[in-house]
């Protein structure tokens, strides 16, 4: 049987920002199979509209035509789609990775989960990219190049840092919005991985502590020391740690 794994990006992005660890996910492998989310700006194939079911439906199609077992990771707000997605068809995935993802429990959106942070740390600023975002007529928001360098970007090399900037897209609100309900019969069966990243400036340390907290089971933790996109300042550390443990079968 082949190894899969499917990969999910975050908002703004596309399946542009794994191209760091592909190819080092194929050298071990692994066939990869990027996805670009439906209405994020570099999917042409499909005039779906960016919302919680489209994007669940679209990879659960994809998994479906591999026919395989999987491993499906998330980078940032993909954790929430990879999270409905195993709601869906938890045979068809071995493992989640959330990779610096959004690992919330069930009908708890990112906004609500603010809120929770903000009372166990209230001395902390949860702000995040927000104030570097600007909004259009049609419901688009778009991150600013500064706020992409301070809070997304701020330990990549300089001139991969303007490449990332110039492939970012305007992200619909209405793909903003997720919070999947997830079943501890379904959902709750698979195996997880959570890839924190301990300098990050979008979730911070203690948002992604809080998030293992919430949902300890079945839930394996690898650190990066790393801001927001450890794919792209330390992907072949990366690669190795994730491989390491599934080698290693040590995953509960």
């Amino acid at each position: 049987m082949a190894k899969h794994i499917v990969l999910v990006h975050g908002a703004w992005q596309g399946s542009w920002s794994f191209d760091l660890i592909k190819p080092l996910f194929e050298q071990t492998g692994w066939q990869v199979h990027a996805v670009d989310l439906p209405d994020n700006g570099w999917n042409s194939d499909t005039q779906l509209t960016a919302n919680q079911d489209n994007y669940c439906d679209f990879v659960v199609r994809m998994i479906q035509k591999i026919g395989e077992p999987v491993v499906l990771l998330g980078h940032s707000g993909g954790g929430l789609t990879i999270s409905a997605v195993a709601e869906q068809i938890p045979d068809l995935i071995s493992h989640l990775v959330y990779l610096v993802g959004m690992m919330l429990p069930s009908d708890m959106s990112f906004l609500d989960f603010k809120r929770l942070c903000e009372q166990h740390f209230p001395d902390e600023d949860f702000a995040g990219i927000s104030p570097y975002l600007t909004f259009t007529e049609d419901g688009y928001s778009i991150v600013s190049p500064e706020g992409a360098k301070k809070i997304f970007l701020q330990d990549c090399e300089p001139v991969l840092t303007e490449h990332l900037i110039d492939q970012l897209r305007p992200q619909p609100e209405t793909g903003l919005d997720l919070k999947p309900t997830l079943t501890s019969a379904r959902f709750g069966t698979v195996p997880r991985i959570y890839v924190e990243a301990l300098y990050d400036q979008s979730l911070s340390i203690n948002m992604q502590r809080l998030m293992q907290q919430l949902q300890p089971d079945h839930l394996q933790v690898i650190s990066m020391q790393t801001g927001h996109v450890p794919q792209a300042v330390q992907p072949k550390l990366l690669v190795e740690k994730l491989n390491q443990l599934f080698d290693e079968k040590v995953l509960v």
